[in-house]
């Protein structure tokens, strides 16, 4: 058996999960709603206040999927119910972000200004404190998709190693390299 399918998803006070006929798992709860299709030979069922997910045989196919869409009903339930937050940080002389709504105007040492539209299901601030690299905070409820637009706005600038310079993920450690001037 997967160690992580068979472990039970419980699902948190407010949290509603229902299975469609066509096996598409719906999950409703106070920070909005999210669906998901799942393969039609992997079983959810409800029982109670937990969720099981069960494979038909130890094929490769079906032991493959199985820790997956466990993995994934389970980030649905936290998602509508706690939401997920990743936070990204511009270092670099002159890098400044700011937002509008949800259009995201970032100043990269680009000759132009980027203009990123984050989807309206990500929630996005910006801060610029004093002495500190401007910030940015993305918030929302489908980890898939906020992980999607966080590399997104990363890769507009990734971070080099030689001066460290770019778009970082706050908590993300770069390894530095030695310049030419080492060598000697």
């Amino acid at each position: 058996m997967s160690r992580i399918g068979k472990q039970p998803v419980a699902l948190a006070s407010g949290v509603t999960l229902t299975v469609g006929g066509d096996n598409t798992i719906t999950v409703k709860g106070p920070k909005g709603t999210l669906t998901q299709a799942i393969d039609r030979d992997i079983k959810v069922e409800v029982n109670g206040s937990e969720v099981l997910v069960t494979r038909p045989t130890d094929q490769i196919r079906h032991r493959a999927m199985h820790g997956l869409y466990r993995s994934l009903i389970s980030n649905m339930v936290k998602g509508v119910s706690t939401g997920f937050t990743k936070q990204l940080e511009l270092v670099g002389v002159g890098y400044k972000a700011t937002n509008t709504g949800n259009t995201l105007d970032l100043s990269l040492g680009y000759s132009h200004n980027i203009i990123f539209d984050v989807p309206s299901e990500i929630k996005v601030v910006t801060e610029t404190l004093k002495g500190q690299n401007p910030k940015i905070n993305l918030e929302g409820s489908d980890n898939q998709l906020l992980g999607a637009v966080a590399a997104k706005i990363r890769s507009l600038r990734k971070p080099e190693p030689y001066k460290g310079k770019g778009v970082r993920y706050s908590d993300e450690f770069i390894r530095r390299k030695a310049g030419k001037a080492a060598g000697k």
